[in-house]
């Protein structure tokens, strides 16, 4: 049975400016625009239709100028020049934006992107002496190279000149020596955006020789946004606006080698967007780069004959399905490992038997299940390489720096990140992680964080949700806005997909709603038909044979708990009775309610006494509002005025329910 999730229900209502209605935008996209922070119609504009005016001038960064002329003075001389780049999606088209427009100018251009299991990360020597025995005399370095110092050192004894761009963080007082080294993260420079991709660094060093940005922009945009959304950039102000354009440049003439793999990944080019990219395009592109076959992507992106483009895509896909066999194979053992195990400290593992390349997307699913940052480690003689990804916001770039003494090397990102260790030093190092780990422990979250609660239907409504397409492209910084509706009634549910898929029917109000939950069973919720059901949903349009309804798409689905809501109720939070006002009591509920006081009748002492009163049949949301109301009244009791233990109590006159604070706050959001 899976492992119950800690949910987070926003019940206060979001409150858009009425502005923003005013404007044109729905009530939906209104209320989602608000949570993040939009207040005016001229910032939502901004946000959603920012075009050009969101590019910096690639000059700002600090190095260009010498990485301009380095390279202008290559394409006049016709140097023989080289693109040295990474083996996953960002590090390939990186590779092939820089290789494809030096060949463009003239040059003879060989890229090379290292092999991920014989070669590992970044720049290596051997690889420097068979470029210059090519007669390569400039290298130029594309999403890698911000570590190479001793690399750099080495080129320039070999009289090979470089240029780094990066987008990885520098490590202080050790940069590498070179003609220009391009970072955004490192100490100096000023340009706008810290957080390009490795792709978007490269288009900047591109814009900067070619002088046109728009010309450049319709060459390569496409290239961008699909390194952009794989290396999970932030979404926001000039990303935000390289994807959009590189999507709409895709769906509009993609070039032969992605239209080739939209085929093959049955994606519809007219529909492709930021998801697609990431969860289809470039996990087949990655899969290149995992096993060992980075140049087939390479060629794939830079294959202009539509019959061997669809030769490399076909190809592409099948290693692919490789990588998902021995992905699942190495997270199966990986739990044997475990077995009996319930770690409390980043898990580090390690094997002989383990792809080196697939370890990484192990690593993520044991993070996710067991909540912790794992580490995956490939021994091979007395030597390891690992993959380390976070989770909850664990810093492993501080981490594996406060744990050096142990590595012979590591670089990355804070969430994600490899590392080179001697066999011999696993132990201490497992153990010196464990110890900053506990130290720098980060705030546990809740597993389930929603965005925004609907409690009115009608926010469901076809042209709502379409609303929100004005928000993609989604991704990183920029999510699809996860919503929740507590308290429906699960009408059906059957599995689907040769019994992996979830599909179910609910009712919620007068409105009956279908959904779909994907890798989930029902006996997997501990919830039955008929139950009432809290339900994490992003919503989505489903047209099927010309009819257009709402479905929702489920991340997560529990048997409906009212507990928080009833806390916030009992604590007298009038913000929690926005979310409250489906439970609204009406008269007979109180009439209900007081009958059923016998002689010595008190409130219980705690949440849980109180929830164990409630009446059969009535909603415990209901009977706390109307303990609420009748304790306004007066009808209620307590010593404290809380209440917890509260007795019937006699009042002169007649209490008027419906004119108490929270029944005239409960009836204003009911309109």
């Amino acid at each position: 049975m899976k492992k119950e999730k800690d949910w987070e229900i926003p019940f206060s209502r979001p409150e858009p400016t009425p502005e923003l209605e005013q404007a044109g935008f729905s009530p939906l996209l209104t209320a989602v625009l608000a949570l993040r922070g939009i207040e005016t119609p001229e910032q939502a504009r901004q946000l959603i239709y920012g075009g050009e005016e969101c590019l910096h001038e690639a000059m700002l960064m600090l190095g260009m100028d010498k990485a301009r002329e380095r390279v202008l003075r290559a394409i006049e001389a016709g140097e023989t020049v080289a693109v040295y780049g990474d083996y996953d999606v960002d590090g390939i088209t990186s590779t092939c934006l820089v290789t494809d427009y030096l060949r463009s100018r003239g040059l003879n251009c060989i890229p090379y992107i290292p092999d991920r299991n014989e070669e590992g990360y970044g720049l290596n020597c051997a690889a420097l002496d068979s470029l210059k025995a090519q007669g390569v005399s400039l290298v130029i370095t594309v999403d890698c190279g911000i570590t190479a110092v001793e690399e750099a050192l080495y080129a320039k004894e070999l009289g090979i000149d470089m240029v780094i761009t990066d987008h990885h963080e520098c490590r202080p007082g050790a940069m590498p020596e070179a003609v220009a080294v391009i970072d955004c993260k490192q100490d100096g420079d000023n340009y706008p955006n810290k957080n390009l991709a490795g792709v978007g660094v490269a288009l900047k060093l591109v814009c900067a020789c070619h002088g046109d940005s728009r010309e450049i922009m319709e060459r390569y945009a496409d290239l961008v946004a699909i390194g952009t959304v794989a290396d999970v950039m932030p979404l926001v102000d000039e990303n935000r606006y390289l994807v959009k354009y590189g999507l709409e440049r895709l769906m509009r003439s993609p070039r032969p080698g992605i239209a080739a793999m939209l085929r093959e990944s049955s994606i519809d080019p007219k529909k492709l967007n930021a998801s697609s990219v990431g969860y289809s395009l470039a996990p087949r592109l990655n899969a290149a780069g995992r096993l060992g076959h980075a140049a087939t992507a390479a060629r794939l992106l830079m294959s202009r004959d539509e019959t061997t483009a669809t030769a490399l895509a076909v190809e592409l896909c099948d290693l692919n399905r490789r990588r998902q066999n021995i992905e699942t194979e190495i997270w199966q053992e990986a739990n044997r490992l475990l077995a009996g195990k319930t770690p409390d400290s980043p898990i580090v593992l390690a094997s002989e038997n383990w792809h080196q390349g697939v370890i990484g997307i192990a690593a993520s699913r044991l993070a996710e299940q067991y909540s912790l940052p794992a580490i995956m480690i490939c021994l091979n003689g007395d030597l390891g390489k690992g993959s380390c990804r976070s989770y909850g916001g664990f810093n492993l770039f501080d981490a594996l720096s406060a744990c050096s003494e142990h590595l012979l090397g590591f670089g990355g990102h804070a969430l994600a990140a490899g590392l080179n260790i001697k066999k011999e030093q696993l132990e201490a190092f497992r153990e010196a992680l464990a110890e900053y780990y506990r130290e720098n422990r980060p705030e546990s979250a809740p597993e389930v964080r929603c965005d925004l609660l609907i409690t009115d239907p009608e926010m469901l409504s076809v042209e709502n949700v379409r609303s929100l397409d004005l928000l993609e492209p989604y991704g990183n910084a920029n999510p699809k806005p996860l919503m929740c509706i507590s308290g429906a009634r699960l009408e059906s549910a059957s599995q689907v997909g040769g019994g992996r898929h979830l599909r179910f029917r609910i009712r919620f109000g007068r409105r009956h709603m279908e959904g779909i939950f994907f890798s989930c069973r029902l006996e997997d919720l501990s919830l039955h038909e008929g139950e009432l059901a809290d339900i994490a949903f992003r919503p989505q349009i489903n047209e099927y044979r010309g009819n257009v309804s709402v479905q929702m798409v489920a991340l997560a689905m529990r048997r409906h708990d009212p507990r928080e809501l009833c806390s916030a109720i009992l604590s007298g939070d009038e913000g929690a009775l926005w979310a409250a006002c489906p439970y609204c009591p009406e008269r007979s509920d109180f009439v209900r309610l007081w009958r059923s006081m016998k002689e010595g009748f008190a409130v219980g002492r705690d949440l849980l006494q109180v929830l164990n009163q409630c009446l059969a049949g009535m909603e415990p949301e209901r009977f706390c509002l109307c303990l609420m109301a009748l304790l306004e009244t007066g009808l209620l009791a307590s010593g404290d005025g809380k209440i917890f233990s509260a007795v019937p109590a006699e009042i002169s006159g007649k209490a008027d329910l419906d004119d108490t604070r929270i029944m005239r706050i409960l009836h204003s959001y009911l309109g």
